[in-house]
């Protein structure tokens, strides 16, 4: 997972993948894909906007201290996980027609601010033509992390992308 995308070496999510039953939003050069049980397409010629709502943020030492409780009420067997956050993918065509898709959140607690918004500044410029997905899953093939990325390291990737480094 980097940033509000997970990757593959085949795929591209708007968070995670859908389990059966489930929709998500799956990216691809062509477009914005809603899979599960209404399936449809939207081509990126044809969209005018696309926001990703209700994405769970919280600051650096917010998200460690929920890390932290969490941890803990899970060893004192307190807590069982939950599912993850919900997020919403609002897609808008050039003709004004609007569509809404739940997704899960791939964070475990949150994203950043940071992340979150060069993760939606990226997905402008996949609206806008100026890059693809393919640019995610080409990196997944050419250098798959050996760890799970910390964000810091995941807000540096989102910036190689959007060319700020």
């Amino acid at each position: 997972m980097v940033g509000l995308f997970w990757i593959t070496a085949d795929e591209v999510h708007l968070g995670t993948p859908p389990g059966d039953g489930d929709t998500g939003v799956l990216l691809t050069p062509d477009g914005a894909h809603r899979t599960g049980p209404e399936p449809r397409v939207w081509p990126w010629a044809d969209l005018l906007d696309l926001r990703v709502d209700d994405v769970p943020v919280r600051s650096a030492p917010v998200r460690w201290t929920i890390h932290a409780v969490t941890v803990a009420a899970a060893v004192f067997d307190l807590w069982s996980p939950s599912d993850p956050a919900r997020m919403s993918v609002a897609l808008t065509t050039k003709e004004r027609d609007q569509a809404t898709v739940g997704v899960y959140s791939g964070a475990a607690i949150a994203y950043s601010q940071r992340e979150t918004d060069l993760s939606l500044g990226l997905l402008a410029r996949f609206v806008r033509g100026e890059s693809s997905p393919s640019v995610l899953t080409r990196w997944w093939n050419e250098t798959p992390p050996d760890h799970l990325l910390r964000s810091r390291e995941r807000e540096a990737v989102l910036e190689g992308w959007l060319g700020l480094e």
